[in-house]
């Protein structure tokens, strides 16, 4: 255990649907670790996410040297709209399904002993600086995200798995891509790349600041979370058999081979199609258009250092 130099005055907020499970005992150990290293530490629980959302907000405005998050990437994407663009740095602690974000940022995503350690450490030491991506969305709101937006055949997969209550883990994504497969059909999009303007047929479009989704699916292996750009995936029209050929190789990223698979990098891009909605990090932005920016800088994570 990494013993605290100097203390800190922290909130950790934990995923209130994290009552059971491997999940539930995670948040407690943070608290405890962090006690432990004699920090000051303010425990953020409640019923909701609504109600968990209003207390990180005024405990942000207090000015505290970390918000803490316990949980998945919905629990990042939380802790990144309520701390990107201000001084306050994020810290993870995975204990979801998916956890790309933290996979992306390289937190232990499947060891919470080690990823308490890190964060330990990494609370002694500067913030890590990286971009975030900024969400306009068609309701004239703003959202941002930390690792993936999904705006096709994946938004609608992931729209089943978010309904799915079994099977836990990766696999419930999976099983709701198959479902979906059964009525698999092209989607007729306006894309809008830093101001060119294209249309397109396609299955699948992911806007990528991360690497992955839906439990590490490497839709995006190249991208970077601080080189100022994103990752933007497009995969054309396929017929199911050839999305089938295809999808096992996303899992080691080598779809990218393929030439009905294009990966642009962009600063800004719009995204247009009738009756799809944008995902945010696994979490439901709202229907398409959706206009999506980088934001270099935006957000300081205590993670390690990009080797």
């Amino acid at each position: 255990m990494v013993e605290a130099s100097k203390p800190r005055r922290v909130f950790v907020a934990i995923n209130p649907t994290a009552s059971f499970g491997k999940g539930s005992k995670v948040g407690p150990a943070v608290v405890a670790a962090l006690l432990t290293a004699g920090h000051d530490v303010t425990r953020l629980e409640e019923p909701s996410y609504a109600e968990l959302i209003a207390s990180a907000k005024a405990a942000i405005a207090t000015g505290p040297d970390a918000l803490i998050v316990v949980g998945g990437d919905g629990m990042v994407n939380l802790g990144t709209n309520l701390v990107a663009g201000t001084d306050v740095p994020l810290g993870i602690v995975p204990s979801g399904t998916g956890n790309d974000m933290a996979r992306a940022l390289g937190i232990p995503h499947e060891n919470s002993a080690g990823a308490i350690d890190l964060l330990l450490k990494q609370l002694q030491l500067p913030a890590r600086t990286i971009d975030a991506g900024l969400i306009h969305r068609s309701d004239g709101g703003e959202t941002w995200y930390a690792c993936m937006v999904s705006a096709g055949f994946d938004a609608v997969v992931n729209e089943r798995a978010n309904r799915m209550t079994w099977p836990k883990g990766p696999m419930r994504y999976n099983l709701a891509l198959l479902y979906e497969l059964i009525g698999l059909k092209p989607i007729r999009y306006t894309l809008t790349f830093d101001g060119e303007v294209t249309e397109v047929e396609g299955m699948m479009i992911s806007v990528g600041n991360g690497v992955s989704l839906g439990g590490g699916m490497l839709v995006t292996p190249d991208a970077e979370v601080d080189d100022g750009l994103l990752d933007v995936l497009v995969v054309g029209r396929l017929t199911r058999l050839q999305f089938l050929r295809i999808f096992p190789r996303v899992f080691r990223g080598e779809h990218l081979t393929d030439p009905r698979v294009t990966v642009r990098r962009v600063k800004r891009v719009t995204i247009a199609a009738e009756g799809v909605a944008a995902y945010g990090d696994g979490e439901r932005v709202g229907p398409l258009p959706v206009t999506i920016e980088v934001r270099p800088g935006a957000l300081k994570v205590l993670a390690p250092a990009r080797p």
